[in-house]
């Protein structure tokens, strides 16, 4: 869907808020709080500090505002009492926030105490590949460059990309088309056109693609065990490019935005 001015403005306005709660969370000290804890603080600041609300919280019946994914859990992870965070561990923090109607969305892999140089490696190439898919956007491009710039990029570094789960168009509602796959042919998929807003949010794993559930989802493992790590944004295409909606204060975009 095409978003007019006013419904950019107000997406940039949720977005610049989502910001803020991940700025918040880079300042805590994660080792020993538990995932519960996290999805209170990050309730408390949307809901009283920014006068927002947190959009996941009763989507699909889901009773958190959060999803906390520990190590080899892929996505979709489960806030919970007994999930205390550990120094070694890595855990994506996945986040949405509606203000005046419109939704932002975005997450974070962060690094708990003293990470070993495996999986700090993994959580750069993540994000790396993140902005990959991101700097492949602008008018006229197509969803698939965006997804091979990823996978490309993923794989030139010895990691795989889960193909079950992609990026998704986003604005009154959480999920709108289009599908933003992490993998492609470019010059193949939909064309991109000045107003389209829609996440990026690759899911890389430290071994093999291939991932196993439970029946309802919640949450989604690596099949072999090992690592994987997410980064996310929300995005429009502008005029001449691409502005990223959820942009943290002191993060420093590794790409041209315009």
């Amino acid at each position: 869907m095409i978003k007019t001015p006013d419904a950019l403005a107000r997406m940039a306005e949720a977005g610049a808020l989502l910001a803020q709660v991940f700025d918040a969370l880079g300042r805590l000290p994660l080792e020993g709080k538990s995932t519960l804890e996290l999805n209170d603080f990050v309730e408390r600041m949307i809901v009283d500090d920014l006068q927002a609300r947190p959009a996941s919280k009763g989507q699909y019946g889901f009773a958190y505002v959060l999803n906390s994914s520990i190590d080899d859990v892929v996505c979709h992870g489960v806030p919970s009492r007994d999930d205390v965070l550990r120094s070694g561990q890595i855990v994506n923090l996945d986040i949405t926030l509606e203000k005046h109607g419109y939704i932002a969305d975005s997450s974070t892999t962060y690094l708990v105490g003293e990470v070993d140089y495996a999986a700090r490696r993994l959580v750069s190439a993540a994000y790396q590949a993140m902005w990959k898919g991101i700097a492949a956007v602008r008018p006229g491009a197509r969803l698939g460059d965006i997804g091979h710039a990823i996978s490309h990029y993923a794989r030139g570094q010895g990691y795989s990309v889960v193909k079950e789960y992609c990026g998704h168009g986003i604005g009154r509602q959480m999920h709108e088309e289009p599908q933003v796959l992490h993998y492609g042919r470019p010059g193949t998929g939909q064309v991109l056109q000045e107003g389209m807003t829609f996440t990026i949010e690759p899911m890389i794993n430290q071994g093999r693609a291939a991932i196993r559930a439970h029946a309802d989802e919640w949450p989604v493992y690596t099949r072999d065990g090992k690592l994987s790590a997410q980064f996310e944004h929300t995005v429009a295409v502008t005029r001449t490019g691409v502005q990223v909606l959820t942009l943290r204060a002191d993060e420093k975009p590794l790409c041209r935005l315009g």
